[in-house]
């Protein structure tokens, strides 16, 4: 079915605009130049400079507890003294997390807590033994240890030797004032030496200094991946424990999603379809005293009362479609998107390519994004035409929702479609806008298939 499917909008009246002014910022010079002078390499080789220092003391403590640990596990003093070892290794974690925020501009969470079912030393002791995650943190302190020597070593030789040469022709005059020597000794032995003190070797020495400082940045930054890595697989939540958090997540929208639609449901029954209702039968009940007094009043209270029953059966018939209409049931996402479609305040084109019908929960969450797209379509896009297309790739169900309004619409903005994405979110769902200013407006919705 083709049914031809934008103003301004900030979607469901929502602050949706985004900033004209808003244009990436321009540097004078490329990269590869701006790279030794920027506040980032100087935080990166500042981070890499710290690590040895904080690594000596982390493997230190994590080494001696554990081993003193191991050997007194013969007494019952092992325990606590491995359980307090994995303690400092966790505090020491929470110090790399720091660090690597501040430096390296890592954000990285902190791990589970530890989970105790009771109260008291012996079940803290229990919980922090048992914790994956105090493991980690354990193998960090150990791990991090050589390969903070090596990332020190190559750091502080390429930045050094680099800006020494960069800067060679402004401080070699040093050798022979104070040294008495021609410049830089570059090579010697008894009967020969190679000493950088005539202008072509000053100059050669600066360019080749000129590429080391150039460079220095990449190989710090290159360091500073593996930190990175080091900091986000040991220090933070487990896959399975941010598994968890996201689960409990959805699950909290899920529910007040659940319960928000049955808010309006019961309001929609109370203001709308009970109330007429019952005046319904207060009519009826009047017309049925004025039968035998007054016939014709009564006939045109019972006229009045039809009406009103007629009135109160489409109302219940869009509370129902509300809920789940009776043709996404019956004949499934083409027909139910068609029909949605045709209620659109503009032209909407419809094509459905599924080889199959999705779980119904889907069906019914990919039937009301769509609904509820096009009603901020009729709202507030000001378009002329859109477009709803629908198809699977693998495992995901594919909705694209496109017309050609002035855009501007924005997730971020607090507004509708931030409660549809998280609607999404809660079935492992994605929903990517782009809307630029003067449009057009092309949402896309991803949802697992579940057939």
């Amino acid at each position: 079915m083709a049914t031809e499917y934008g103003q301004g909008y900030g979607w469901d009246g929502g602050p949706g605009f985004r900033g004209e002014g808003a244009e990436e910022r321009r540097h004078l010079l490329p990269a590869a130049l701006r790279a030794p002078i920027e506040a980032r390499s100087w935080r990166e080789f500042g981070y890499l400079m710290l690590s040895l220092p904080i690594s000596i003391i982390m493997f230190t403590f994590a080494v001696t507890m554990v081993s003193l640990g191991a050997g007194l596990l013969v007494t019952f003093l092992g325990i606590p003294v491995l359980a307090a070892g994995l303690a400092g290794c966790r505090g020491l974690g929470a110090l790399e997390r720091t660090r690597a925020r501040g430096l390296l501009g890592l954000d990285v969470a902190a791990p589970e807590p530890l989970r105790m079912t009771k109260q008291g030393p012996m079940a803290w002791m229990g919980a922090m033994l048992k914790s994956g995650a105090s493991w980690r943190h354990l193998l960090y302190a150990v791990l991090h240890f050589p390969w903070a020597v090596f990332a020190f070593s190559v750091a502080i030789s390429f930045w050094t030797y680099g800006w020494a040469m960069l800067t060679y022709p402004l401080w070699f005059w040093l050798f022979p004032v104070y040294g008495g020597q021609d410049g830089l000794q570059l090579y010697g032995d008894q009967g020969h030496s190679i000493y950088l003190d005539n202008p072509f070797e000053i100059t050669v020495t600066a360019l080749v200094g000129l590429l080391l400082t150039m460079a220095t940045p990449w190989i710090v930054r290159a360091l500073t991946q593996v930190d990175r890595l080091l900091v986000h697989g040991l220090l933070g939540p487990s896959k399975l424990a941010t598994r968890v958090v996201e689960l409990e997540s959805d699950r909290g929208v899920v529910i007040d999603t659940a319960a928000a639609d049955l808010r309006r449901i019961e309001r929609d029954l109370h203001d709308g379809a009970q109330a007429r209702l019952v005046a319904l039968a207060m009519d009826l009940g009047l017309a049925k005293e004025k039968l035998t007094e007054d016939p014709e009043a009564a006939a045109r209270m019972v006229g009045e009362a039809h009406g009103e029953v007629k009135t109160a059966l489409q109302e219940l018939r869009d509370l129902a479609r509300g809920i789940h209409p009776a043709v996404l049931t019956d004949r499934g996402l083409d027909a139910a998107l068609s029909s949605v479609a045709s209620r659109c305040t503009v032209p909407v084109h419809v094509e459905v390519d599924l080889p199959a019908r999705p779980a119904p929960a889907i069906e019914g969450i990919a039937y009301f994004t769509v609904s509820e797209l096009l009603q901020n379509i009729s709202k507030h896009s000001g378009a002329t035409r859109a477009s709803v297309d629908v198809w699977r790739i693998e495992n995901r169900l594919m909705i694209q929702v496109v017309d050609n309004g002035v855009g501007g619409a924005d997730v971020a903005a607090g507004s509708g479609l931030a409660g549809l994405a998280e609607r999404l979110d809660a079935v492992d769902g994605i929903l990517v806008v782009d809307s630029p200013v003067a449009g057009p407006t092309r949402i896309t919705a991803e949802l697992p298939w579940r057939g």
